[in-house]
């Protein structure tokens, strides 16, 4: 089911948040280490604020 009122970020929010390149990014999205993303019809990618608050909580466990 989608969840459509949810709260999306952007790539760029991610980035400036934890000072690191978009080419970073997404050489950990390649690798399969960043956060769930979802594609727009204009290839942009957007994630959900919840899969990116849990995603770094989840990195905080491993560290």
């Amino acid at each position: 089911m989608p969840r459509a009122s949810a709260k999306k970020i952007t790539v760029d929010y991610i980035c400036k948040d934890l000072e690191i390149s978009r080419s970073t990014f997404y050489d950990w999205r390649t690798k399969g280490r960043a956060p769930k993303c979802t594609k727009l019809p204009n290839g942009e990618l957007r994630i959900y604020l919840t899969d990116y608050e849990n995603w770094l909580a989840d990195r905080e466990d491993a560290a």
